[in-house]
């Protein structure tokens, strides 16, 4: 459900919140931080890119000379999904907190 400028998805015992780019169709979604909230008041959060992203990324970075020439990708929050839209971020969101693997 949309609250302002946050998409946000009720879960039993979290929330998970995604910031989209405004006016972004939601299936289109590459790049978007997020965060998930619990009931028990612990916080997990970071950024979720698509392989094409950072794909896209790295070849612009070849192109400025950053990260060695795009030789490396670093972010210490990121999440990197094979596919677009939030609705398959969704699960995999899902998928790390149901296995605890978020931590």
């Amino acid at each position: 459900m949309w609250d302002g400028a946050f998409y946000r998805v009720q879960r039993d015992g979290y929330e998970i919140c995604f910031v989209p780019d405004a006016g972004a169709p939601l299936d289109e979604i590459d790049d978007v931080d997020m965060w998930v909230i619990f009931d028990s008041g612990e916080r997990w959060s970071g950024t979720i890119y698509t392989l094409d992203n950072v794909h896209r990324t790295m070849d612009r970075w070849r192109q400025t000379g950053e990260c060695l020439g795009g030789r490396y990708f670093y972010i210490w929050d990121g999440l990197i999904v094979r596919g677009r839209g939030i609705p398959g971020m969704i699960d995999v969101v899902d998928d790390l907190v149901r296995s605890g693997d978020y931590r």
